[in-house]
């Protein structure tokens, strides 16, 4: 079938809306009529080659939308079903096999690959091979394949256009607090950060009754949107050291803190907020290579750890709704985060959210 796409052909550049062609769902995959999709960094670090996937090819991983039709081999959902489509795995590595699909050991082919297991694409344009598969599905698009395993049924009632960032983003920020950290009641942390994925882990500490949530940004209007979704205080990082105003607000440092911008400087910096036994959790998209310098010291004689997190930790069949029905009793306004672009504004969407204009763009898909 042909469908509309915007395909990435070279690194840096902006993204081309193309009519390109679409498979029909093999055994075990599922087409998908998109109804909006969000626009996350790993897209835009994708598009500039932070990791060489193969161009030309269709991003966009946080797709939500209707289930059009099966493969035979499908059971999962039906013709007719509202989704989410999030990250793939492999389904029988160790990681996958024991429940921890997020540290799929094939999660970079999986995802990243640009094509089928058995490097086949389901994209093309006449005899030309457009890369897809992204995250198991590349939709920015109309339509999408994914497979049953990265697909998530979800309750009708829902507004479907604001779902697809709980794919990715908002379950990685908001999955990082529940899912991976633990943070509990009275507990502190420090967010480095607060895009979506820093401002859906403020409204995570938030719920589970963090008492001191501690947003740090370079932009004023980010770290206002931070205080009115839950966090306590708000440090602007061009004005003064977060670490040092970390240590006034806490006297010892924060029990969690969070680096969301993937720059090695930051990442030291959250690392120097903790207090004894403190945990850091680094997440985001880092060019391969990239190194942290960290004082074995401080992080040695008071147990403190450092360690990576990769979406949340998140089963998504399990923690999407979940998220669903906090927002749907007004406990996880994430709402407040999205503005909406049609998918002919594109490269629009990603400039804003390079520039920090806009802190989630979410893509209104239309046939």
């Amino acid at each position: 079938m042909l469908i509309t796409a915007a395909v990435a052909r070279t690194p840096k550049t902006p993204l081309t809306i193309e009519e390109i062609e679409l498979e029909a769902p093999r055994l075990h995959e599922i087409l998908v009529r998109l109804v909006a999709t969000g626009v996350c960094h790993t897209d835009i670090a994708m598009r500039d080659q932070f990791y060489p996937v193969p161009q030309p090819i269709v991003l966009g991983h946080e797709g939500s939308g209707i289930v059009v039709s099966v493969g035979t081999g499908v059971t999962k959902v039906k013709p007719g079903d509202h989704v989410v489509i999030t990250y793939n795995s492999c389904g029988h590595c160790e990681s996958c096999l024991e429940n921890q699909p997020t540290y799929c050991h094939d999660f970079f082919g999986c995802n990243f690959g640009g094509s089928r297991a058995d490097g086949s694409s389901p994209l093309k344009k006449g005899n030309e091979k457009i890369n897809g598969n992204f995250f198991g599905q590349s939709s920015f698009a109309t339509y999408s394949i994914c497979t049953e395993r990265n697909i998530v049924k979800v309750r009708n009632d829902a507004p479907l256009e604001l779902l697809g960032p709980l794919a990715c983003g908002i379950q990685t920020g908001a999955g990082s607090i529940i899912n991976a950290l633990k943070v509990g009641p009275g507990r502190s942390l420090a967010v480095f950060g607060v895009g979506s994925v820093g401002l859906s882990a403020v409204m995570a500490a938030r719920l589970v009754g963090a008492a001191t949530i501690i947003a740090i940004d370079v932009h004023e209007d980010r770290l206002k949107v931070a205080l009115e979704l839950g966090a306590t205080h708000a440090i602007n990082a061009r004005n003064e050291s977060p670490v040092d105003r970390v240590m006034k607000i806490t006297g010892s440092g924060v029990h969690y803190s969070l680096e969301t911008s993937s720059l090695p400087v930051v990442i030291r910096q959250a690392v120097e907020s903790l207090t004894w036994r403190g945990i850091c959790g680094i997440l985001g998209a880092s060019p391969i290579g990239t190194e942290v310098s960290l004082d074995v010291v401080h992080l040695m004689t008071a147990g403190r750890k450092f360690r990576g997190i990769v979406e949340g930790e998140s089963i998504p069949e399990i923690f999407i709704p979940q998220l669903i029905d906090l927002y749907m009793q007004g406990r996880f306004p994430f709402d407040k985060l999205i503005k909406f672009y049609p998918l002919a504004e594109i490269n629009r969407a990603i400039e804003d959210s390079e520039n920090g204009r806009t802190i989630k763009p979410v893509l209104r898909i239309k046939e």
